[in-house]
This record gives structure tokens, sequence and C-alpha cells, in this order.
């Protein structure tokens, strides 16, 4: 089978990692570079070997699938040019501005037969597969996610930054919507949401907690979750996920007998992990997806139900903002 021919809409940070990506996976082959900054596209094409265009109107019958890495506000437009012209499509998370866009980009997509796939880029990292595999009953997540700062993406609040990468993983895993959500979170260096924290509590008893920083001095991504018996905490840099669990009272193998504990036994094991580079490893299921028609591992409408929890998570800031807002009024 031929390789598909695949279009980077997007020349900025995100788009050259999946331009450099591209250009190492064999099942692809990188025809088109696009930004609305030519000039920018055109470095990218001459450095990775491709070819510079400043829209995507003349290349729609010159591709089969293409990844769109633009400002969240544009992935709407784009999207619905490219899935009305019969073009499978990765969109970067967020997929849309809002869950409403996210929607209608996912049933667009569905009507015209096309795969749409989310950039949900945690979703691949292989820690989160082995502990995927490791769930049993989850009771509590901790999960903090925090960056320096830098320019990048300021144009959405930190939840839809940084934060919708652990809202998809723990919404992926408790398969169910939270019955209640708190949070808060403050402007720091921008006009946005810059640092924040959410509560989930779920119908099942699972509570989630998260928090999201990118005005941190250190970078840290690290989720760690208890289950019956076991703590396990996973580290996406690392790609590595240790485990702490109660040793079971086992019979004694000579008198088949139970041994009587005073207090816990632990034993410590990491997770098997096959390591991989996230980003490959969601390019790849996502040109499968296209070759073989089926579902994406993260489609439209899952990414627009996350979308509408993030939106829920910043109506609860809002709400917290103007409850301080309004003590600080008072004299």
């Amino acid at each position: 089978m031929s390789a598909l021919r695949v279009a980077v809409i997007g020349a900025g940070s995100f788009g050259r990692q999946h331009v450099r990506a591209i250009k190492e996976l064999a099942a692809a082959d990188l025809v088109a570079i696009v930004d609305i900054d030519v000039d920018k596209a055109q470095q990218l094409a001459t450095e990775f070997g491709s070819h510079a265009y400043d829209e995507t109107g003349e290349l729609l019958s010159k591709i089969d699938a293409a990844i769109i890495a633009t400002p969240t506000f544009t992935h709407e437009q784009i999207a619905t040019r490219l899935l009305e012209a019969g073009i499978d499509l990765l969109v970067e998370k967020p997929i849309a501005d809002t869950s409403a866009a996210g929607e209608r980009l996912a049933r667009l997509a569905e009507r015209k037969s096309r795969i749409l796939q989310a950039g949900h880029l945690e979703r691949f990292n292989p820690a989160v597969k082995a502990l995927e595999q490791a769930l049993t009953v989850p009771l509590f997540f901790e999960v903090h996610r925090l960056s320096t700062f830098t320019p990048r993406s300021l144009d959405i609040d930190v939840i839809l930054d940084l934060m919708i990468h652990d809202l998809d993983i723990v919404l992926s895993f408790m398969r169910e919507t939270p019955a209640e959500i708190h949070a808060a979170g403050i402007s720091v260096l921008s006009p946005r949401v810059d640092i924040a924290n959410v509560r989930l509590s779920f119908p099942s008893g699972c509570v989630a907690n998260l928090t999201a920083s990118r005005v941190s001095t250190e970078k840290v991504r690290k989720l760690r979750l208890f289950q019956p018996g076991e703590y396990i905490s996973l580290d996406y840099q690392r790609q590595d996920a240790f485990r702490v669990a109660v040793r079971k009272n086992e019979p004694n193998p000579a008198t088949g007998e139970f041994v009587s504990q005073n207090s816990p036994q632990f034993d410590f094991s990491h997770l098997p992990v096959e390591r991989g580079e996230p980003l490959k490893l969601e390019l790849a299921a996502f040109f499968a997806a296209v070759r073989d028609r089926t579902r994406p591992p993260v489609d439209g409408f899952e990414a627009a139900n996350t979308l509408r929890i993030a939106e829920a998570i910043l109506d609860k800031i809002r709400e917290h903002a103007e409850l301080v807002a309004e003590t600080l009024r008072r004299p």
C-alpha cells in the first residue's frame, strides 16, 4: 500500500514537531506544510523536504489526510473545510474553542464518513498504557502538570492548554461523568487563568484532584492513583509507573496455614512499560485508522466531551473568582 499523502497545517512549535515525526515514519508522505506566514512554512519545508503553501485550497485534491496544529480558535473553520472536502484529520487539542464546535466537527466527520482524531497526546504515553492495564477500582487520583512560563498558547486558559491532557486521561479511565466539580484558578502572567486546582467527584465515589500551572519554576508531569490495596505513581516524562501494593496474606506452602501479620507487608515494583515517543505512536494510530477506516483512539465526540468538562471547570473558576471579589469588596 502506498504511503498516505499528508499535510501539516500550522508551522508553529506543534506543527514543527508533527513535521519532524511524520518524516521519521514510513506510513506517510509529507506533501505539504501550510501556514498563513508562508515564509515560516517555507523554512520548515526546506528543512524537511516538503512544499510550502499559505492556504489549503489548491491542496484538497493532493492529500489524503491532514494534521491541524493552528491556534485553537481556527480549528473549526479549517477542519470544516477539510472534512467537507473528504480529508481525514488529526486536530491538536483542544479540538475546538468550544465543546459545541467540537460536537459539530464530530457530527460532520460522522456524516462524511471521515476519520477525526483529537491530539490528546498523553493517551499514547507508554506509561499511561501500562497504568490502564493495571486499573481495578480507582478511588483517588492526584495529578500535577506544571510548566515554566512561555508565550505559547496564551490564547487559551491553562485548563485547555495543560490540564485537558489529564482530564482526558482520568475521564478515559473512569468512563463516567463527574457528579460534582469544585475549581479555583488565577491569572498571574497572562490575561487568562495560569494556575488552577480542580476536584472532580464521580458517581462511583472516586475523587480526582488536578493541579495545572504554566507559571511554575519547574516542569512536573505526574499522576498518582490509589485503588484497593495499592498505590501507583506515574511519571509522564520518564514514562515510568511505580507500584506499591499490600502483600497478600498467602498460606505457608509447607503447612497450608496462613501466617499472622501484625503489620502490613508491601511489594514494590515497576509496571512493565515499552517506551516510545508518544507523538509517533499517536500519528501511527491515526494513519492506521485512516488506512483501515476504523475508529481512532480519541475521536471527535470523546474530545468534545472532555472539552465540555473543561468548560464546566472554567465556569466554576469564574464563580470562585466572583466570590473572592465580593469578599474583597466587603468593608
